[in-house]
């Protein structure tokens, strides 16, 4: 691998870059999306699953904003530039687009990914964007979670409140 590979801040994108990325990749891309706080083993399985379904993985991640309103004035534990760099060190990571609303929906239709990949907490009929996915050709697919590995409950261990 060349140092341009294993760097991750090149893989972290903006939409404009991401789009452009997008217009000139012809393989299938694989999208999924989180807040991936404090990395775990579940993380690590959902991402390695969704990136076996196609040739590039791009991952979504919620804004620190989007975070505070969707789990609480204590989160995010990391910030977004700490966890999109984290995100995007990983080898099965290819893109890492941060977005400020509560759902990838808009980042979602401006990607316009050939396969849309979320976590067992979520059903097909559930999943943000699928609908859209599907319209245009596309594959959503649900991965099992790992048992005993949620953000959630490392936070509440850590705290002391378990």
């Amino acid at each position: 691998m060349t140092h341009s590979q294993i760097d991750p801040i090149p893989k972290i994108m903006d939409w404009e870059r991401a789009g452009r990325w997008r217009a000139r990749y012809s393989g299938r891309l694989v999208f999924t999306n989180g807040v991936f706080d404090l990395l775990h083993p579940g993380h690590v399985d959902v991402l390695l699953a969704a990136r076996r379904e196609g040739d590039a993985l791009l991952v979504g991640v919620n804004s620190d904003a989007s975070v505070k309103r969707l789990k609480g004035p204590t989160r995010p534990v990391r910030t977004l530039a700490e966890r999109s760099y984290v995100l995007a060190a990983l080898a099965m990571v290819d893109a890492v687009v941060a977005f400020e609303q509560d759902t990838p929906l808009e980042l979602i239709l401006h990607l316009r990914p050939d396969v849309l990949v979320k976590g067992g907490d979520y059903t097909v009929d559930t999943i943000v964007g699928a609908r859209e996915v599907r319209g245009w050709g596309g594959e959503v697919t649900v991965v099992p979670l790992t048992a005993g590995q949620s953000t959630t409950s490392i936070i509440e261990r850590l705290r002391g409140s378990r």
